[in-house]
């Protein structure tokens, strides 16, 4: 059975283990999920649950989004996402409109999830920093330290070619972390590692897809 919640990273961590070992963990606030609508094959063309994370005023959202989460009985929410899986049966599926999740009806400790956001912006990087690239010699006359290489006869191809440009920002997902803790009366939720993304921001905690299919 599969699950997920939204939430944001509050930062980084450690707690000792009962053998007295150190665990490195992130720390993930995840109150105010409600389900806001359920997509089915039949209507939508597929099986997803989206989920409204973050209260927002009412002043602040469009005439749209206020019926669309009249629906579900609930305030305006600042994220909306969709909980999707192709290969595991969805257990969000089966609660209604306007049920608030809670992690500890979620998850338990011991769980292994995918924690999904969008990494930290780091604006335009050169070769060596973006692409981990070699820098040239510093002596002997050299003049080519931290340069991206040469171009060729590429007639302004430059497809596959690593050049300086945007880094960060990229949406990824860390795969097969576990679940350290859980604090309910503040909604926090602890797993072991570290997940992508600045401190508040959003991410997507679910259920593993690849530890679950091979077990």
């Amino acid at each position: 059975m599969a699950k997920g919640i939204l939430g944001r990273k509050l930062g980084m961590t450690q707690i000792f283990s009962e053998e007295g070992a150190v665990i490195p963990v992130s720390v993930i606030e995840a109150g105010e999920n409600v389900i806001l609508q359920q997509k089915t094959k039949e209507v939508d063309g597929y099986t997803a649950t989206q989920i409204g994370f973050e209260n927002l005023r009412e002043k602040l959202t469009n005439k749209p989004q206020v019926g669309h989460v009249k629906k579900a009985n609930t305030q305006p929410k600042r994220f909306l996402r969709e909980i999707r899986f192709d290969y595991l049966e969805n257990e969000l599926s089966s609660l209604e409109v306007g049920t608030a999740l809670k992690i500890e009806d979620i998850f338990q400790v011991g769980d292994i999830v995918d924690v999904q956001g969008i990494t930290k912006g780091k604006g335009v990087a050169g070769v060596v920093k973006r692409h981990h690239q070699h820098r040239g010699p510093e002596t002997h006359g050299s003049n080519y330290h931290r340069l991206p290489g040469s171009m060729g006869a590429i007639k302004g191809k430059l497809i596959g070619k690593n050049l300086p440009g945007h880094l960060g920002t990229d949406l990824v997902s860390i795969q097969n972390l576990k679940i350290v803790a859980l604090y309910p009366e503040h909604q926090v939720i602890l797993v072991s590692g570290s997940i992508p993304g600045p401190k508040k921001g959003l991410v997507v905690v679910k259920t593993a897809i690849k530890s679950n299919v091979r077990g």
